[in-house]
């Protein structure tokens, strides 16, 4: 009889970052490296719509010396692309500031936009029983 080996899994070295955004859940692994960052295993210079990565870019702009530096990989799951995008571009400036380890780096960020590095609590209201949505009722009739 053959024994069958299973393959270990390759754990993620460098360090751990999630942030999240109504649905949308990103988790970033950063380690040294040259500067590349993949989102969904997609170089991020071949992101559409245009828009939107420039506004995951942003943390880039704030921390140029740092970003140059390491190289980032996000995983992004659920919620909409625009919910994706914020989620990833929290993720990117938790990990720029982590890896940093400096308070004028994340002075800069909250200076700049706080939910940079403060995750969005708010989450869609659940549907109510009598209406279509989660306030809106059903018209009442006088007559």
């Amino acid at each position: 009889m053959t024994t069958i080996v299973k393959k270990k899994k390759k754990r993620k070295t460098g360090l751990n970052i999630k942030a999240k955004k109504k649905r949308a859940a990103a988790r970033a692994v950063v380690k040294k490296g040259s500067g590349k960052i993949k989102v969904n295993k997609r170089d991020l210079g071949v992101f559409e719509p245009r828009y939107l990565k420039e506004f995951i870019e942003e943390p880039l702009h704030i921390l140029p010396d740092v970003a140059k530096e390491v190289d980032i990989k996000v995983n992004v799951k659920g919620g909409g692309f625009m919910s994706q995008g914020a989620a990833t571009r929290s993720a990117i400036a938790k990990s720029l500031v982590l890896y940093s380890k400096d308070a004028k780096a994340k002075q800069a960020m909250l200076a700049y936009d706080r939910l940079l590095l403060v995750d969005d609590v708010r989450r869609v209201e659940s549907k109510k029983p009598l209406g279509t949505k989660a306030r809106k009722k059903k018209q009442k009739s006088k007559r």
